[in-house]
């Protein structure tokens, strides 16, 4: 066996690895609960509308919109009901476009039990932070759009380390679009503020407990993203999410 040339030896060097570039499949699906839900509150307005024009008032408004002194008589509803009602064709606008920007990015990811919770409960809580906060009527669904923005920026800042510098652009825009409607609110009078804080962190605090956490598995070329957090976590947060939530709501009415 031959030995080594030279006075000193030799060494191998360290090998280098190269980076390989692998396209990994992203979650897919329609996201059929955002389509149902634009369906369903869309519906509910051109009732609203058909009910200004036949009966000279706004019937479907007066039973569901939030009214502090109906909630502490018992009709609890009306703590959830808002979500589906709007004033005006801008107002309707605005808010669908916006949950269907928010849908069809975070209902593949989070699976449509999920996002249909999240979308609940953003409601929920910003409706109960409206009942505790501020004493006028107030109706749409800007309370579970505050809490689906609340959601997508949770997504990205978890999952920060997969989606890199796609991540950091997100984040970055929504912080700013957050921001500017949020001051937009406070400088517009008739705006329920406090409706959109609520929902905000309503969003926020079920985004960070069992939103998605995804991981890379597999080996090149066959990898793909799965989820760490399982179905059955997102059940029992949002029940104790809901439950923590009503009882704030409960300190008030009784």
């Amino acid at each position: 066996m031959n030995g080594p040339t030279g006075g000193q030896g030799s060494q191998p060097g360290p090998m280098r690895i190269e980076p390989v570039q692998v396209r990994v499949p992203m979650p897919g699906g329609k996201p059929w609960v955002t389509y149902a839900i634009l369906g369903v509150t869309i519906f509910i307005f051109l009732l609203q509308q058909a009910s200004d024009l036949l009966l000279g008032g706004d019937l479907p408004a007066v039973l569901g919109m939030k009214i502090n002194s109906h909630i502490i008589q018992g009709e609890y509803w009306r703590l959830f009901s808002p979500a589906l009602l709007h004033g005006s064709w801008v107002h309707i606008g605005f808010n669908m476009y916006a949950v269907f920007l928010f849908g069809r990015r975070l209902e593949p990811f989070y699976g449509h039990g999920r996002f249909a919770l999240l979308y609940l409960l953003g409601a929920f809580a910003g409706n109960v932070a409206s009942f505790w906060f501020s004493p006028n009527p107030s109706l749409g669904a800007s309370t579970a759009v505050f809490g689906l923005a609340a959601a997508e920026g949770v997504f990205f800042f978890i999952n920060r380390n997969l989606f890199g510098s796609l991540a950091r652009a997100e984040l970055q825009s929504l912080m700013l679009i957050l921001v500017m409607n949020l001051g937009l609110g406070l400088a517009t009078p008739n705006i329920d503020m406090w409706g959109h804080l609520g929902g905000l962190v309503g969003g926020a605090v079920y985004a960070f407990l069992s939103g998605p956490q995804y991981s890379l598995e597999g080996y090149p070329p066959d990898v793909r993203m799965v989820d760490q957090r399982t179905p059955v976590l997102a059940w029992v947060v949002a029940a104790v999410v809901g439950a923590a939530i009503a009882l704030i709501a409960s300190f008030k009415i009784f």
